[in-house]
């Protein structure tokens, strides 16, 4: 039997714009448009025209080749004409495939939001789809509160819901505008409203005030709905959207759905998932979320050591999917919790060669411990990790040394009278007997550190020229302002290579340079960096391949 189509719509660019603290640039709507329309959803919902500048000029050209590209926005005022409403007509004009709707599906909010008739809001859907229709658009309908409608007024919700798919809309989309419908409630309207239109033409908007976004999407979709609303990373007002992240590969990898329904996201596309949500991440400056589902740096990670011991077994003890099929992969984190059988899944995962009797490998872990005990947290640190424990192996060069580093801030008056604070690091490294001042300035001590210790580092110079630091983040582990610091830091190159390494000291500075100093050395020795003055067969191979 062939597979029913599902069709996924985005709003990102419209409901997940209402997230507190996003404010999506006009070139961010335009990456996030490209980087869904590569996805493969069906839809992309760009904003309101006519809302504000930014929207109106995005729906000025089209921005997706094979998605939908579609405008948002009410339909008429009741008591205005088609032609004199200058939202509807925005919405006509604007550059885009599709238009979708929103009227008001709960009598309750028709009668105190719109302060209109029922029929003059069932009218305005009328005019409003036929003027789409007419202007060759494809027309969805977003049926505000039709849950809590259902729930008020049966017949009212159902009536918006008729008329809509009667006036020609494509999709009719039962929107839980509030988030407090639940699965059951959601499967058992739905199942209702496909009596009264079919289902191939029903859409689910489901809010994630319950934390149950996602299972009241699914739920509508074995209901009848085919289509699904939801956004990157389940952002969105107050508590978000039906997070389109974790829907997608549920959808395709879970046997009760890929068995029965289809998409427009191929495997391949699939597989580029985690790397499509940590780069929208990155585009809000959020960090992502290690544990979010399928893509979360922790999603197949384990600690315990008998997890980890069964893991190398077979993986499938301890995952429901492979991590490649969505773009992540398995993590054995090495950590206070970590036995034997964590370090050597490390080490084996890093190409790190060892000798499973190497008295060498109990010395690490009681190191990796001693550390961790410290204020060390080397699952989030891989790179710092690798760097540890191929110093406890013997294949780690010796680079460079720093002699001494030191850093100042100023706080003063320039110029034009500002008060301004200049920070300023030199750092003294010896390079083959060569040493070495450097010195530089930045917009605080450890971007001046930064600097300087990249400034000049002789025959290596050329190898770190890519290197780019990309986040900064700073933990206080024991409070007061003698407290134990640790920073991150993530680095990354022009081959698109990232990295994460870490610092502890109760002095801020110190872990911050301890941090930017591993950066620099697994940059080298990723890179396949021989040290300076060594002879051929004593450089150090490549991060990730054997000696």
């Amino acid at each position: 039997m062939s597979k029913e189509r599902l069709y996924l719509f985005d709003t990102t660019l419209r409901d997940g714009a209402q997230t507190p603290g996003v404010d999506f640039t006009l070139l961010d709507k335009q990456l996030i448009a490209e980087l869904l329309d590569e996805l493969g959803v069906d839809y992309v919902e760009g904003g309101y025209p006519g809302a504000n500048p930014r929207d109106t000029e995005f729906f000025a050209a089209p921005r997706t080749e094979r998605a939908q590209f579609t405008a948002f926005g009410m339909v008429k005022r009741a008591g205005v004409s088609v032609s004199n409403d200058p939202g509807l007509r925005a919405l006509l004009e604007a550059e885009g495939s599709a238009i979708c709707f929103v009227a008001k599906a709960w009598d309750y909010q028709v009668k105190v939001a719109l302060g209109v008739s029922e029929e003059e809001n069932l009218d305005s859907v009328r005019q409003s789809v036929a003027a789409a229709r007419e202007a060759g658009k494809e027309v969805l309908l977003d049926c505000e509160h039709f849950f809590d409608g259902y729930k008020a007024n049966r017949d009212y919700a159902l009536a918006c819901a008729r008329t809509a798919y009667e006036a020609g809309c494509r999709w009719v989309v039962l929107c839980d505008t509030n988030g407090g419908t639940l699965p059951e409630e959601i499967a058992e309207i739905v199942t209702a409203v496909a009596d009264v239109i079919p289902g191939d033409h029903i859409g689910i908007h489901a809010h994630d005030d319950t934390g149950q976004a996602v299972a009241n999407s699914l739920a509508a979709v074995r209901a009848g709905a085919r289509q699904i609303q939801g956004t990157l990373n389940g952002i969105g007002e107050r508590c978000g959207n039906a997070n389109l992240v974790t829907l997608i590969p549920t959808l395709l990898l879970k046997q009760g759905y890929a068995e029965r329904f289809e998409t427009g996201i191929s495997a391949e596309q699939l597989a580029n998932l985690t790397k499509l949500s940590h780069r929208f991440d990155e585009m809000l400056n959020r960090t992502p979320d290690r544990q979010a589902p399928y893509v979360g740096a922790s999603a197949f990670a384990t600690k315990a050591g008998i997890h980890a011991s069964a893991l190398a077994k077979d993986p499938q003890t301890y995952e429901h999917v492979e991590p490649e099929s969505v773009g992540n992969r398995r993590r054995v984190f090495v950590s206070d919790q970590a036995g034997r059988s964590n370090l050597v899944a490390e080490l084996e995962r890093m190409g790190i060669p060892f000798e499973r009797g190497d008295k060498r490998l109990d010395s690490l872990l009681a190191e990796l411990k001693r550390r961790e005990a410290r204020g060390y947290a080397y699952e989030a640190a891989d790179a710092s990790f690798e760097l540890l424990a191929r110093r406890f192996l013997g294949s780690v060069p010796e680079y460079f040394d720093v002699d001494s580093f030191h850093a100042t801030v100023e706080r003063r008056h320039n110029a034009r009278g500002e008060l301004v604070s200049v920070s300023e690091a030199v750092v003294k490294t010896v390079v083959d007997g060569e040493t070495f001042h450097n010195v530089a300035e930045g917009n605080g001590p450890v971007n001046a550190l930064d600097r300087a210790l990249r400034k000049d580092l002789g025959v290596y110079q050329s190898v770190i020229t890519d290197l780019d630091l990309v986040d900064y983040k700073v933990r206080i582990l024991n409070g007061g302002t003698e407290a134990v610091t640790r920073v991150l830091i993530e680095s990354t190159d022009a081959g698109g290579d990232r990295w994460l390494t870490i610092g502890v000291s109760a002095n801020i500075v110190d872990a911050s340079f301890e941090a930017l100093l591993d950066a620099v050395v697994f940059k080298l020795m990723k890179s396949g960096t021989k040290p300076a003055g060594a002879q051929p067969d004593v450089a150090s191979p490549p991060v990730g391949e054997p000696v």
